[in-house]
């Protein structure tokens, strides 16, 4: 698959989700567009450009390897090539699970990826902004990841491709009707559940881990869908101060001491009051 037209298709869908989550915002902003907009642009450009330097030459590598030598699970299968296709994105998608889950519950990995959750909006220019750092260390789960699972370069081609769309899709500010959300919730992780994964409460924040396909939380009990989003505060307690999501703080941030994440400056820590989620954890709030 061509680089290119993939880097513009999803450019594309970027402006497109862009324009609709302008007309039909899901949550109300709590900063303005225009100043969030170059932050993250900035950030998620250095991030691309360490994808595009190392990421993608080690997952290069590492898919000449599998090829070459028939190394990994599903080389060694040897299953019928539209059962190792699908095998494959399942496969990958349950292990981009795994190393989500990795960078919240691994202090050094998180003192990476919390960059990416101090935005305190969230909309479709949240979906790259990640500190160079964490796609640098990213880099080695990749090869571990081609390397173990074997999967054909087309598989990874298209299960990226479809992976980047969702990232997308899953960080938009677009309000759907909820009818229409909870029929693709069965299958994709989508704006209302990703919304509660960027939750200032820890024990929200502590669920909805997968990528694209939105069933490996709810078989790993780590699934919270109930939480309406008019109630949902993004952003992190401790990093909330206007300074915290200036360009130079949030790439410097990683290099620091890091305070408790979860405990605003004065003390207190982000709960929910359970009465506003008496829906069970299962049910896609509005």
């Amino acid at each position: 698959m061509n680089p290119v037209y993939a880097g513009i298709a999803v450019a594309g869908w970027f402006l497109v989700l862009f324009f609709i989550e302008r007309k039909l915002p899901l949550r109300e902003r709590r900063q303005a567009l225009p100043r969030r907009l170059v932050i993250n642009l900035i950030v998620s450009a250095l991030a691309i450009g360490i994808a595009v330097a190392v990421v993608r030459p080690a997952a290069t590598l590492a898919m000449q390897t599998v090829e070459g030598s028939r190394f990994g699970l599903l080389q060694w299968a040897a299953l019928p090539p539209i059962v190792a296709f699908v095998a494959g994105v399942l496969l990958l998608d349950l292990s981009f699970y795994g190393w989500h889950l990795a960078n919240h519950r691994l202090p050094f990995l998180w003192r990476f990826h919390v960059v990416h959750h101090i935005d305190p909006d969230l909309d479709v220019s949240t979906a790259f902004r990640f500190h160079f750092g964490e796609v640098a260390l990213s880099a080695g789960f990749r090869v571990v990841q081609i390397l173990l699972i074997g999967a054909s370069p087309l598989t990874i081609a298209i299960y990226e491709l479809v992976f980047q769309a969702n990232t997308l899709f899953q960080h938009s500010n677009v309000r759907l009707p909820i009818r229409v959300e909870r029929f693709l919730n069965r299958v994709l992780v989508t704006p209302r559940m990703h919304g509660i994964h960027h939750s200032i409460v820890r024990c929200e924040d502590m669920s909805n881990f997968s990528v694209v396909f939105a069933w490996w939380d709810r078989f790993l009990r780590t699934l919270r869908l109930n939480v309406p989003q008019q109630g949902i505060v993004i952003g992190i307690p401790a990093y909330d101060a206007r300074r915290d999501n200036a360009t130079a703080a949030l790439l410097l941030l990683p290099f620091h001491a890091q305070p408790d994440a979860w405990r605003r400056p004065d003390g207190t820590r982000p709960a929910r009051d359970e009465r506003t989620v008496s829906a069970p954890l299962t049910f896609l709030a509005a």
